[in-house]
């Protein structure tokens, strides 16, 4: 059992029974394209940078609002690869809440319907690694959200920018820094802080340093920068 049916419950057999054909078609056509070779160089692969919106932050009663996404192909941003969208939602989130992500109530009850929503970002994504700052929470609403509109699990590799980073600059030693401290760090703004797609461009730009600083240290590959994260875990959680 995933840490998805653990965290969240199961309702796949529901959620796969009422989809349309042309959702499970999509789907599955999605699910046969072929893995992501994470040993590929920095330079020869596709990432998606992803940023998410959402009602508040508890994983579990909250609810994804809106997705962002920049490409980083080859070492560079195409800013033609980009995605956003808004879910439809039913009740809009708090006023205080608008006030964070600047989504309005008209704009998420008029939102795109989840499951198309979701089955847009799928085919935006392919099966290139995804990447983060503070990555768990972006795939849990994720997750979540694609349990619940499509009954499926996601199951991507998500490499988190916040373990990844302090390997490679000194100046910090785990993964307590903020998004914002990073960026102030390295003189990089964001257009439209807490809007996704601005947030994720943000976040493609410190992966450009982390990558140039990584094939300086043989750190050249999604595969080295998840061992990276890996061990940098593992020494946090033996402290």
């Amino acid at each position: 059992m995933s840490w998805l049916h653990r965290f969240f419950g199961s309702n796949k057999t529901e959620r796969q029974a009422s989809l349309s054909p042309e959702h499970s078609q999509a789907i599955e056509a999605w699910q046969h394209l072929p893995a992501e070779d994470l040993n590929r160089a920095h330079n020869r692969c596709r990432y998606v940078v992803v940023d998410v919106e959402s009602s508040g932050l508890d994983m579990r009663k909250d609810r994804l609002i809106s997705i962002g996404a920049v490409a980083l192909v080859h070492g560079k941003i195409d800013f033609k690869d980009a995605f956003q969208v808004v879910l439809r939602q039913d009740k809009a989130s708090s006023h205080e809440n608008i006030l964070i992500h600047g989504i309005g109530g008209m704009a998420q009850r008029e939102g795109m319907d989840p499951a198309e929503a979701l089955i847009a970002f799928l085919r935006y994504i392919g099966k290139s690694p995804l990447v983060a700052y503070h990555a768990f929470f972006d795939q849990a609403l994720i997750e979540k959200a694609m349990h619940e509109y499509l009954g499926m699990e996601l199951g991507q590799t998500w490499i988190d920018l916040a373990w990844v980073l302090p390997s490679f600059f000194q100046f910090q030693t785990d993964a307590r820094m903020e998004l914002d401290d990073w960026l102030e760090t390295f003189g990089i703004d964001s257009f439209l802080r807490h809007n996704a797609v601005s947030d994720a461009y943000a976040t493609a730009r410190l992966l450009q340093l982390a990558i140039a600083a990584g094939n300086q240290k043989g750190s050249d590959s999604p595969a080295s920068f998840l061992e990276i994260e890996k061990a940098r875990r593992w020494m946090h959680e033996r402290r």
